[in-house]
């Protein structure tokens, strides 16, 4: 390698770890900037938004902008994409209003999906198989770091500048990161004739977006059975079933149909998929044991989480360095294994369980998740020729987000079935046995039971609502509540456990996959 070559390598993954690290902290940023954006531009009651209208456009664009990379060159779809981010987040630092800054958050996540599996995609490019397992482990660090200092570097941002400067802060260090790549990656343009895949894109698009729609708000904004929510499923049914034969017979199709005939392509994004399912079920609701049981505050039960990011970080380095000694396969594996003994573990959360023993459960599941994370996409990109790598890519980023959404619903309907169940053989024949004059405050917790179970739990996390109740009816109500949110989270727990096991079960159905000494086809990255 000349030392040309190699300055421009040097630059390239400089470029590549500043904009993978500012857009990972986009999203633990903001989150943190939330009440603040609330208290000066209102609407708490769309506030939901801002983060479904980003999560909506990431997902949609992911499987897109990997074909793009395929197509018209890595340099100028990621630059494209880091463009679109840095313009989106000046906007979204503009907005005058919730509606402008739903809007704006929509395109950053159009900016963001484009960036998404770009990193991973050009890593495939620079470096061989054995050197990629480890980059790909520190890039998964970097992501899990990330997660660990958003929400301090968040809450800086917004005590010593304004919520606006969390998405201002975008700008330098995105131009940054654009300076970087434009001069460390070469542009390599296609010869032939480029044919886009318009229609594949349109109902791509028209079959995802109803489908998340529907899993985000069914059984919360909307009923399971309703119209609306039966709507959005059968408009994305109709469309994938669209999709599925438009791309099996493209020319140049965004997911091309014959990769999903390939055992490795299928059992990966499987793993994947599965394994997402699983992950964010534990972060969803540990901190909510953690708060509701245990008794911390909310910003000490994000401590919790904590240590399963450092973990995950410890794991994803230390898998990039022993993959290429144990195998793909075995890796992922006990990676699974180790996963699914987290999950075990919490469903044995109780009344009497500690903040350090969540803590350790919360490690054993952040080993696992790191140990496989990082090789989904390294096993993908081993079996897969380079004019594939970056569809390949981009759809094992793809199936994970609609996992960890999939996870979501699924779960949280669990909760909301077995809560339901709980507090009505437990708390109702309670509360009908009140006195006369408490006969309004049992109808309107009998009511809540029904509609909204989850919702009880929160007099458990706000102290000041149970103070305004008589001590007697706290001290009946009360035990009946925590037992009930730990039974119910069991159940979730358990739920959650079984997609790990079911993930662990496809991993021994892999083939054997080499990591190679060569770089795809030898060409320079594009």
């Amino acid at each position: 390698m000349t030392k040309g070559s190699e300055t421009n390598r040097s630059l390239l993954i400089t470029g590549l770890i500043i904009a993978m690290l500012f857009a990972a902290l986009d999203g633990t940023i903001v989150g943190t900037a939330m009440p603040r954006i609330v208290g000066e531009l209102g609407g708490l009651s769309v506030m939901a938004w801002l983060t479904t209208a980003y999560m909506l456009s990431s997902t949609t664009v992911v499987p897109i902008a990997g074909k793009l990379a395929d197509l018209l060159g890595r340099r100028a779809i990621y630059v494209t994409g880091l463009i679109v981010f840095m313009l989106a987040s000046a906007l979204c630092g503009m907005s005058q209003s919730m509606t402008q800054l739903i809007w704006y958050r929509t395109l950053q996540g159009i900016g963001g999906g484009i960036m998404m599996p770009m990193a991973m995609i050009i890593i495939g490019d620079l470096f061989t198989g054995k050197q990629r397992a480890k980059w790909q482990g520190v890039f998964g660090a970097i992501y899990g770091l990330a997660s660990v200092i958003g929400p301090q570097v968040g809450g800086w941002i917004v005590d010593s500048l304004n919520w606006r400067w969390v998405f201002y802060i975008n700008l330098p260090v995105g131009l940054l990161a654009v300076i970087f790549i434009a001069l460390g990656l070469k542009s390599v343009r296609s010869t032939g004739p480029i044919r886009f895949d318009y229609i594949g894109m349109i109902t791509m698009i028209i079959g995802v977006v109803p489908l998340l729609l529907a899993l985000t708000f069914g059984g919360k904004q909307y009923a399971w059975g309703s119209w609306q929510v039966l709507g959005m499923i059968g408009v994305s049914l109709v469309s994938l079933v669209a999709f599925v034969y438009i791309e099996s017979r493209a020319d140049e199709p965004i997911l091309p149909m014959r990769l999903f005939k390939s055992r490795t392509f299928s059992i990966i994004n499987g793993i994947g998929f599965l394994m997402s399912v699983g992950m964010f079920g534990a972060i969803m609701f540990v901190p909510l044991f953690m708060q509701g049981i245990v008794g911390i505050s909310a910003s000490a039960s994000g401590t919790v989480m904590t240590p399963m990011m450092v973990t995950m970080i410890v794991a994803s380095v230390l898998g990039g360095q022993i993959v290429q000694k144990v195998g793909v396969r075995l890796q992922m594996s006990v990676g699974m294994i180790i996963m699914a003994s987290g999950f075990l573990l919490l469903g044995n959360l109780n009344i009497d369980t500690s903040k350090l023993t969540a803590s350790i459960y919360m490690m054993v599941i952040g080993f696992g998740i790191g140990l496989v994370m990082p090789i989904l996409t390294l096993a993908l990109q081993e079996s897969f020729p380079k004019s594939e790598l970056g569809v390949v890519t981009s759809s094992s980023q793809f199936f994970r987000q609609i996992g960890g959404t999939f996870g979501m619903t699924v779960l949280g309907a669990v909760m909301n079935y077995r809560s339901d169940l709980e507090l009505t053989n437990k708390l109702v024949p309670v509360l009908q046995q009140l006195p006369a004059q408490a006969g309004g405050f049992a109808e309107q917790m009998i009511a809540k039971i029904h509609t909204d179970p989850q919702g009880l739990y929160s007099m458990l996390l706000n102290p000041e609502s149970l103070a305004q109740l008589p001590g007697a009816i706290v001290g009946q109500i009360v035990p009946i509540l925590k037992f009930s949110l730990v039974d119910s989270l069991h159940s979730v727990f358990r739920i959650g456990l079984v997609f790990v096991v079911l993930g662990a079960v496809l991993t021994p159905f892999l083939g054997c996959i080499q990591l190679s000494d060569r770089k795809k086809e030898e060409k320079p990255a594009e």
